[in-house]
């Protein structure tokens, strides 16, 4: 059985719950691979092999070593049955369409690993915010962009079927981080000539609500605008 954790949802995010709910500490002891957020929607996260990197508006990565730093939102795992593929002229459109299509994904649960030389690499960083919040939508209007010509680096993170795109983003949710760990975010858009690494899809998922959080237990999402809102949020509207 291969296990995706997800903790908190897309959708209290869109209702501006930004306080931290689990701590790196316990979040690792469900998976050494994954991508979230901190604290006040403090940047871009990406776990690989057990090492949290953060990516702050500034455009500067951390290596987070405080195991106690709390994060409102996160998706992990521990890789298992992982698939070896190489991809060629690539891009994200190609990931949407042909790639989804060729593994079948449309209602499953998958994760992504890509690592190569890029043509080309877009990404932006949630700027931090502070009490009171802001809706996601409101914060994702005045992110910070960055690019990058001919950068080596890895593509991590994680696709969902359209049914789930409330708990988490539907389709593609990638993040991007260069091997000398300087320059990371999520990732808006790349191109690359060939890139190798692998992928994995899930059985069952594991959603881990904060339940001790008074702002998650009373707040309310408007569902008329929930899923426009999360595309355009993640960079994934038309």
């Amino acid at each position: 059985m291969t296990t995706l954790y997800e903790h908190g949802t897309l959708a209290a995010l869109m209702a501006g719950n930004f306080d931290g709910t689990i701590t790196v500490r316990d979040l690792l002891k469900h998976g050494s691979m994954g991508i979230g957020t901190f604290t006040g929607l403090d940047g871009e996260v990406l776990i690989l092999d057990n090492e949290v990197y953060q990516a702050v508006a500034s455009g500067k990565v951390n290596h987070i070593t405080d195991m106690n730093a709390t994060m409102p939102f996160a998706s992990v795992h521990f890789p298992a049955e992982q698939q070896g593929i190489t991809l060629t002229d690539v891009n994200f459109a190609k990931l949407n369409n042909d790639f989804v299509k060729a593994h079948k994904l449309n209602n499953v649960f998958a994760f992504l690993k890509l690592n190569g030389n890029f043509k080309h690499v877009k990404i932006r960083i949630a700027p931090k915010q502070e009490k009171p919040y802001p809706t996601l939508l409101d914060v994702a209007q005045h992110q910070p962009e960055f690019t990058a010509d001919n950068i080596s680096g890895t593509i991590i993170g994680y696709y969902a079927p359209e049914i789930f795109g409330t708990i988490t983003a539907a389709g593609w949710h990638l993040h991007f981080i260069s091997d000398d760990r300087q320059f990371a975010g999520h990732l808006l858009a790349f191109d690359a000539s060939e890139l190798t690494g692998s992928f994995e899809v899930f059985d069952n998922l594991e959603q881990h609500l904060p339940v001790e959080n008074k702002e998650f237990r009373e707040s309310t999402v408007d569902m008329s605008t929930l899923r426009d809102g999360i595309a355009k949020s993640e960079g994934n509207a038309d």
